[in-house]
């Protein structure tokens, strides 16, 4: 008798990692019911043979129960994603009523409703902004900066309380950077830099930064659903990391194109990012954010298919080929 095919709900799925995700469990065989908060063209274009259902907006007051009946394991996408310069009067409360308050009912929902995985889209944020002697690991104690950050960590606090409760099996992904084709923030504004020919003052960065291409995101994602890993949280990423002039020649060799790297004292560029109101976007091409992944390749066996130089070509290639249209 053949095993019945595994139903899967993703929440966020017309979003820069949903849309990838339902294309690839269809094709990998699963039963794919995207939620996501109003009608999406894109998705139904991505990934047809993924089913659609229409939750709204994300918050304390969702109703799951629709969208989660029949279905045999979660992948929660869906969160107020990292703003920059964000203007709200309280960052904290906007990141909380999504990301914590619109996580609790989900989970409490699919437990009731017989889910029995749960697969949770957290961030390296949880464990802090930069590293300075050695990389992030799982066991290191959680020091989120900013209010993004706060806010999936208790977000991750909340889900771990609810599974212990009612024996939903939690697994929880930290990754770092996400970047692949159609890539936002400070890859994309790289991308456009290098692209226009700009002088980038970046040469003298000697840092290094751990990232993670879509694809492997997505692989690591695939791997926990096909291992039972209930309680456990996994870092990952491309497992090389790159200091910011290795990532800017990367895009470069993507888009045929030759970088204007100049040399600039790091120093000198916090003190600009300082007082042009970019200090965290400069510390981020700056300073250094390094992952130790080794866990869930010791203990699910995943290894990243794609380096990040292999990774941020096709990034690019994708980037030029959506310009020349």
């Amino acid at each position: 008798m053949n095993a019945p095919i595994p139903s899967v709900l993703v929440t966020g799925a017309s979003g820069f990692v949903g849309l990838r995700l339902c294309a690839r469990l269809a094709a990998a065989g699963y039963m794919v019911r995207a939620a996501v908060r109003r009608e999406s063209a894109a998705l139904a274009a991505f990934a047809p043979a993924a089913r659609i259902v229409r939750v709204g907006d994300i918050g304390p007051n969702t109703d799951w129960q629709a969208a989660l009946a029949g279905v045999d394991m979660v992948v929660h996408l869906a969160a107020r994603a990292h703003v920059m310069r964000d203007s709200a009067s309280d960052p904290l409360a906007h990141y909380r009523r999504v990301n914590v308050a619109g996580s609790e009912p989900l989970a409490r929902a699919a437990a009731a409703a017989g889910v029995s995985r749960l697969i949770y889209m957290s961030s390296i944020k949880v464990n802090g902004e930069a590293t300075v002697n050695a990389p992030f690991r799982e066991s290191d104690p959680p020091a989120p900066v900013d209010a993004y950050g706060r806010s999936k960590w208790e977000a991750e606090q909340a889900l771990s309380r609810i599974a212990a409760e009612t024996g939903l099996g939690l697994t929880v992904l930290r990754p770092p950077l996400i970047y692949g084709p159609g890539v936002k923030g400070n890859v994309a504004r790289l991308l456009r830099w290098i692209e226009r020919g700009l002088p980038l003052p970046f040469a003298s960065i000697a840092n290094r930064r751990s990232l993670i291409y879509l694809e492997n995101l997505i692989d690591a994602t695939l791997a926990v659903m096909r291992h039972p890993a209930p309680g456990r949280t996994y870092l990952v990423s491309d497992a090389h990391d790159l200091s910011t002039p290795q990532l800017i020649r990367a895009l470069a060799r993507g888009l045929d194109k030759s970088p204007r790297l100049l040399a600039f004292p790091p120093l000198l560029l916090r003190l600009a990012g300082a007082c042009t109101g970019q200090l965290d976007a400069v510390g981020r091409l700056v300073g250094s954010l390094q992952i130790d992944a080794s866990r869930i390749g010791a203990e699910l066996g995943w290894r990243p298919a794609y380096d990040p130089e292999q990774g941020l070509i096709l990034t690019a290639k994708a980037y030029n080929a959506r310009i020349k249209l």
